[in-house]
């Protein structure tokens, strides 16, 4: 699969730096990054038979429970592309306040000049 974008990941554990446990985070992160690149996912189902605790959210919206369920991460799929996009990524009490079936990735501002 095609991961859309890994600096989105990236951001988020730069954002995370000196917090307890951000080497086991940055550790989880790396490995579900290096699975889902290498799966050749069809379906839901087949995310399903290699992270059996994922939450299907809807026909594209599937949520990973990242190092120990401390963390969430919010993607879309379209199994035909072969495509993953990241929508979210942070901590569980974070999630519980978004809305998983519309929350959108934000693009960073850049500083105007």
């Amino acid at each position: 699969m095609r991961i859309i974008a890994r600096s989105t990941l990236k951001r988020f554990l730069e954002s995370q730096s000196g917090r307890s446990g951000q080497g086991a985070l940055k550790g989880a992160l790396d490995a579900w990054f290096d699975e889902v690149r290498r799966a050749e996912w069809t379906n839901m189902a087949a995310v399903k038979q290699l992270y059996r605790s994922a939450s299907v959210v809807s026909a594209d919206r599937v949520v990973f429970n990242i190092k120990g369920n401390d963390h969430r991460l919010v993607t879309a799929m379209d199994f035909e592309k072969r495509i993953v996009w990241i929508k979210w990524i942070g901590t569980h009490s974070e999630y519980d306040r978004i809305d998983v079936k519309t929350v959108a990735y934000e693009r960073p501002k850049t500083d105007p000049k």
